[in-house]
């Protein structure tokens, strides 16, 4: 299986994002959170910020939507170029949004679509939806904040959505965010999960384009 790692900049030096871009020439994509301070208690990059990392970032954008009413918003932020948008289930259909609608919006828009599921909730709900998006986003800690611990207890949720999308032709990625170290990528990796976010483990590291690369081999070696 492959092992995409995607460094997220909530943990680099916002002042040298052009710089802290360079150093992550080898990932996979780029993580970018964008926070509302509704959904969640955290408030970061609006469309004009993603707009100047989509120009500027070596790597396509991974962004991921903590924010209120994605229906509303998500499908501007493929339009600016996103590789893939995911948005949270949580948020949508407490806004009362159709997840399918978003999904397909954000298809139209030419992102790939991704569905975020925060740690309490089930995500056996969702499985018959897998074929209306591209990657599923098992968070691995509370989302709004970066630095937290890797909850390993929502890993059974990572092999349903494996196990739900074995034999079949689907080509959804799953992937975790929070808490990924080289400690916490190979059991994600043994859990199914083939699609890592890493922020401080990356960007904390005395070189971030070493630490990618011992992430991935770290995760190949490990998954299934």
């Amino acid at each position: 299986m492959p092992a995409r790692i995607n460094p997220s900049i909530l943990a680099a030096d916002f002042a040298r994002m052009a710089e802290e871009l360079a150093r992550i020439a080898n990932a996979d994509l780029v993580h970018v959170d964008v926070m509302d301070n509704h959904f969640v208690p955290n408030l970061t990059f609006g469309p004009q910020m993603v707009e100047r990392i989509a120009a500027t970032s070596p790597v396509p954008l991974d962004v991921h939507l903590m924010i209120d009413d994605p229906a509303r918003w998500a499908p501007g932020y493929a339009a600016l170029g996103a590789f893939s948008v995911t948005f949270h289930v949580e948020a949508a259909e407490n806004a009362g949004n159709d997840v399918v609608g978003v999904a397909r919006s954000l298809r139209a828009a030419g992102s790939r679509a991704g569905l975020a599921i925060k740690p309490g909730t089930p995500i056996e709900p969702y499985l018959d939806l897998l074929p209306e998006f591209d990657q599923i986003l098992v968070m691995t800690v509370e989302p709004g904040f970066g630095g937290q611990s890797f909850m390993a207890e929502v890993m059974p949720k990572v092999t349903t959505v494996r196990d739900a999308l074995a034999g079949t032709e689907l080509d959804v990625w799953i992937q975790v965010d929070g808490g990924v170290t080289r400690d916490t990528i190979a059991v994600a990796a043994e859990a199914g999960a083939d699609t890592f976010v890493a922020g401080s483990a990356v960007f904390r590291a005395p070189d971030p384009a070493i630490e990618i690369d011992a992430l991935r081999e770290i995760a190949r070696s490990h998954s299934h």
